[in-house]
C-alpha cells in the first residue's frame, strides 16, 4: 500500500482547508448585515486591508510585468467592486447556502457555455450529463429557499449568479493567458484599491463608525486578509501539488459544506428536498471536473 509524498498531504490539506476557509466565509458574509456595516464597508476591507500585504509583494515582485494594459484592466474590472458587490448584497436576501449552491455549484455550467459561445468548444456527454444535474438541482434549490426562508430569495440567487458569471469569466481568462498569483493579488486588490477606496471614503454610506468591536474585527480578518490572499496560496498550492482534477474535486465540497454550516451556525433551514438536491448538486458538480488533466507538479 503505497502512501501519499509530503507535499502530495500538504496538497490535500490545502484544497480541504480552501473548502472550510470558503465555507466559513458564506457564514461571515451572511452576517455582515447584523454588525452594521454597509456592503460598501465590506468591498472596503477586501481590497484596502489585502492591500496591507498586497502592495509591498506587488513592488517587491513587479507582477504588472508581462501584463498588457488591457489584460490588468480586463482582470481588475472583473474582479472589482461590481463582482464583489453583487456578492455581498445577495446575502441580504438569500442564505448562506446558496452564495456556495450559485457561486462555486454553478461555475462549471457557466464555464461550458462560455466555452461554447466564445471558443466553440463543444461539451463532452459527461459534461452534459454533470451540468444538467447542476441545473436541476439549482432549480430545485431556488424554489426551496423561496418556499422556506423569503419570497425574496430569489434576488440573491440571481446576485450570486452574476458572481459567478464574472468568476467564471476570470477563471477563463486567467488560463487563457497565464496569469499569475501574483499578478491575480496585483489587479484583482491593489489595482482595486487605488480605485474604489477613494470613491468610497468621499460617497458611499458606511457603518464602520458605529460598528461593534467584536463584528467588525471579525469582517475585517476575514474579508481582508483570509478569503483572497490565504486562499488564493492555499489554491496555488494545491493545484501544482495534487493537480487541478483533485482540487476540483475537493473544491465541489463548498456548497454542501457551506450549506451545513448555514443550518449548524446560522440555523438555516434546508428541508428534505433540498437536501437531495444539495447531493445532487455535488454528485454533478463530481462529474462536471473529474475530466480535467492535473497540471505539471
Amino acid at each position: 500500500m503505497t502512501t501519499a509524498q509530503p507535499s502530495q498531504f500538504t496538497g490535500y490539506a490545502a484544497a480541504w482547508s480552501i473548502v472550510f476557509v470558503w465555507s466559513f466565509w458564506l457564514i461571515v458574509s451572511r452576517v455582515a448585515s447584523g454588525s452594521g456595516l454597509t456592503i460598501y464597508d465590506l468591498a472596503a476591507m477586501r481590497y484596502g486591508l489585502a492591500s496591507i500585504i498586497a502592495v509591498p509583494l506587488s513592488l517587491y515582485y513587479k507582477p504588472w510585468r508581462g501584463l498588457s494594459l488591457v489584460q490588468i484592466a480586463v482582470i481588475s474590472f472583473i474582479l472589482g467592486p461590481i463582482y464583489i458587490l453583487c456578492v455581498f448584497s445577495g446575502f441580504l436576501y438569500a442564505p448562506a447556502a446558496h452564495g456556495g449552491i450559485f457561486m462555486n455549484g454553478l461555475l462549471p455550467l457557466i464555464s461550458l457555455g462560455f466555452g461554447l459561445a466564445l471558443f466553440k468548444a463543444r461539451p463532452s456527454p459527461r459534461q452534459l450529463f454533470g451540468g444538467a444535474l447542476i441545473l436541476i438541482s439549482a432549480v430545485v434549490l431556488a424554489r426551496d429557499g423561496a418556499a422556506l426562508i423569503s419570497p425574496d430569495a430569489w434576488i440573491g440567487d440571481l446576485l450570486f449568479v452574476i458572481g459567478a458569471v464574472f468568476f467564471s469569466s476570470y477563471v477563463i481568462l486567467s488560463e487563457r493567458w497565464s496569469i499569475t498569483a501574483m499578478q491575480v493579488i496585483f489587479c484583482g486588490t491593489v489595482v482595486n484599491a487605488v480605485l474604489y477606496l477613494p470613491i468610497w471614503v468621499l460617497f458611499l454610506p458606511s457603518g464602520l463608525a458605529d460598528a461593534p468591536t467584536g463584528p467588525l474585527i471579525l469582517q475585517a480578518i476575514y474579508q481582508g486578509f483570509v478569503p483572497n490572499l490565504i486562499g488564493l496560496i492555499f489554491i496555488a498550492h494545491a493545484s501544482r501539488t495534487i493537480g487541478n482534477a483533485n482540487t476540483s474535486s475537493i473544491l465541489a465540497g463548498v456548497p454542501g459544506v457551506g450549506a451545513l454550516l448555514g443550518v449548524l451556525i446560522l440555523q438555516e433551514p434546508l428541508s428534505p428536498l433540498g437536501i437531495m438536491a444539495l447531493v445532487l448538486l455535488t454528485v454533478g458538480l463530481l462529474i462536471s471536473v473529474r475530466r480535467r488533466r492535473p497540471v505539471a507538479v
